[in-house]
């Protein structure tokens, strides 16, 4: 088993505190990894040549169980609340001699990578696992050194992943046995008591959310980007399920990046190395590109299978509704080498409004813009989460809010900022419901989806007629190429008029309700965006 011969590796984990281990592998090829995790009975193989595997208790983040150690680096620049929870220095280092005793004597997997494709803002990360198929999927989603920069590899932030380790709360200071704490002097991110593997990816989009633009001048995006042949980029915000990664996986232009980006002085690159794809109800005609990634190398997440075969079943959602597969984005055929771009030429908000109110697309006013970019709005469907039984608001700022230390403000002026100077235009998507709110209206066809798209890329929209929503105020255009025009008003796609106004002034007064904790210092401009909510009795 290739380990690099181990040469001073395991010594270079002592500085970290880990030592008295077991065997310790360090940068194995996927195949090794998927061999170790066969051979421990942690995944099978699919028919696609994918590796399937179950993260456990956990099938998604924990965001209540996220902290960051509250120091004289972070005291006064991080944005503290419910989001970001305080961790006191004392305590995360008393959790961590217990995590690294834990670790003794066990076996571990060691990777080293990096983040940012921009090499200015490169950040290298060594990643520590206690399982093989965690240490995968950090090959998958990281940019890739070469085996010459592995020879010199200097890390600049550490990540210890031990699933099997649990928190004691009355000991650790957790809220419950599982926890993922940022650690922003010591740059170190400790995860415990929970094997989804999106807390590594989130971990360090939250410290890149931290560090570029707070001593880089670099904006950091929850968005995906892709480029057209003529050089023009575009970045697709979006909460999970909208579509980012789907929308911006498209044949005809170039993948940057599905999920992470940084914008600078040089424009648009990518964080990652590769693609976290929803896979619930996945299809070759939906999605040929995210279902033809699903080969050798990459991890399927708590799907199902077809009747006992090693046919994944992506209509299964049994263990959650939140399946999910990781690949190397050069799984995907038209990507950017490297992951970077130049200056953006459109930006898409991206929301699946399960009420069936806002427009299937919309041009939004620079007021409007940063509006909706500060509201984050989405909704959840019934059924997606244990008690959702009604579509509910979302709002998540910067529609990334759970990875956000600094304040939401701070994203959205250096976002203002850069629209202004490169003449941006900023579309509203809605992929969500038409003719009715969940269960009673359609999903909007993801076909007409990417025609609306493909429109406002090319610049066909930019002569056409608008009309304005009577309450959001959003510019529609009333045509569009294969488009059918009934639907670009939704209030068209409702057979019961009044019953449209009611739910669409319900969202308005949510959405109003939402910004009041932004008021305070946003210009008139941006308040002045705020739909037109009226007053019920």
């Amino acid at each position: 088993m290739n380990n690099y011969g181990k040469r001073a590796e395991d010594a270079s984990l002592e500085s970290i505190g880990l030592s008295n281990l077991g065997d310790c592998f360090w940068n194995l090829t996927p195949s090794e990894l998927v061999e170790d995790t066969i051979i421990k009975g942690q995944g099978v193989i699919t028919d696609t040549g994918a590796l399937a595997i179950e993260t456990g208790e956990f099938t998604g983040r924990s965001p209540q169980d996220r902290f960051i150690v509250c120091d004289s680096k972070t005291e006064e620049a991080v944005w503290w609340g419910t989001i970001n929870k305080k961790f006191e220095t004392d305590k995360f280092h008393a959790l961590y001699n217990r995590m690294k005793a834990y670790l003794m004597g066990r076996d571990l997997y060691v990777r080293d990578s990096y983040a940012c494709a921009d090499d200015d803002y490169r950040l290298n990360i060594r990643v520590v696992t206690e399982t093989p198929w965690a240490n995968m999927f950090a090959n998958n989603m990281f940019l890739r050194p070469t085996d010459q920069e592995i020879e010199n590899f200097k890390p600049d932030w550490h990540i210890v992943c031990a699933p099997e380790f649990l928190a004691d709360p009355i000991i650790d200071g957790t809220r419950q046995h599982n926890f993922a704490i940022l650690n922003f002097t010591e740059k170190m991110i400790i995860i415990g008591g929970t094997g989804y593997t999106g807390e590594i990816k989130k971990g360090i989009f939250s410290v890149l959310n931290f560090v570029l633009p707070h001593e880089r001048n670099v904006l950091s995006m929850h968005c995906s980007a892709n480029v057209g042949e003529a050089g023009d980029a575009a970045v697709f915000f979006g909460l999970s399920g909208t579509g980012k990664t789907t929308l911006s996986s498209d044949e005809n232009r170039r993948l940057v990046g599905d999920d992470e980006h940084g914008w600078s002085e040089n424009g648009v690159f990518n964080f990652e190395g590769g693609c976290y794809a929803k896979t619930i109800d996945l299809s070759a005609e939906k999605e040929p590109q995210i279902y033809n990634a699903i080969k050798f190398g990459a991890i399927l997440e708590n799907i199902g299978f077809e009747n006992g075969t090693p046919t994944p079943d992506y209509t299964d959602g049994s263990i959650t509704q939140n399946t999910r597969v990781s690949y190397p984005i050069h799984h995907i055929d038209n990507i950017m080498v490297p992951s970077k771009a130049g200056m953006p030429k459109n930006i898409f908000f991206l929301t699946a409004d399960a009420f069936g109110v806002l427009p299937p697309i919309s041009k939004l006013t620079p007021g409007q813009a940063m509006y909706h970019f500060i509201s984050g709005y989405t909704a959840k469907v019934a059924g997606t989460e244990a008690g959702v039984t009604e579509p509910q608001t979302v709002f998540s700022a910067c529609f990334g809010a759970p990875f956000l230390p600094l304040h939401p403000a701070r994203y959205a002026e250096m976002l203002g900022k850069k629209m202004a100077e490169n003449n941006v235009k900023v579309w509203l998507i809605n992929t969500g419901w038409s003719g009715g709110s969940y269960g009673v209206g359609n999903r909007i066809s993801l076909k007409y989806t990417r025609a609306m798209i493909t429109s406002a890329l090319e610049g066909k929209l930019d002569n056409v007629a608008y009309t304005n929503h009577e309450i959001f105020g959003l510019a529609m255009p009333t045509e569009c190429d294969n488009v059918p025009s009934e639907i670009l008003n939704p209030k068209n796609t409702w057979e019961n008029k009044n019953a449209y106004d009611e739910k669409a002034n319900s969202l308005a007064q949510k959405f109003v309700a939402n910004f009041e904790q932004f008021a305070e210092g946003s210009s008139e401009e941006i308040l002045s965006a705020a739909p037109k909510a009226k007053a019920t009795v």
